[in-house]
């Protein structure tokens, strides 16, 4: 099994970007007990998005994490503080450089 690595950007209403990310906070704790979870992190975009980036040990762990309840949760948490959709992108890591540095 291979490592999956996520990002989702998350594009809020205007002037509701500090509740979007205090809406996504609140999961986060038990998502990183999800087995599998190896990152599960957000991080504020100079583009005025939210950006969300996953790591997972395998698509297996990723596909029960977007069934999970959690998933459920933080979706109603965060419906009404959104413009659209978030864009996904799912990535599967290439190596490079020292195992540190060059491999998320």
């Amino acid at each position: 099994m291979s490592a999956v690595v996520v990002t989702a950007v998350f594009y809020p209403k205007p002037g509701r970007k500090q509740e979007l990310a205090d809406a996504m906070q609140r999961g986060i704790a038990a998502v990183h007990t999800e087995e599998g979870c190896e990152l599960y992190s957000i991080h504020d975009a100079e583009d005025g998005t939210i950006t969300m980036i996953e790591k997972w040990s395998s698509v297996e762990a990723l596909d029960t994490h977007g069934d999970s309840d959690q998933v459920n949760i933080f979706r109603a948490d965060i419906a009404d503080l959104v413009e659209k959709p978030a864009v996904v992108t799912r990535m599967t890591p290439i190596p490079a450089g020292t195992e540190a540095q060059g491999l998320l």
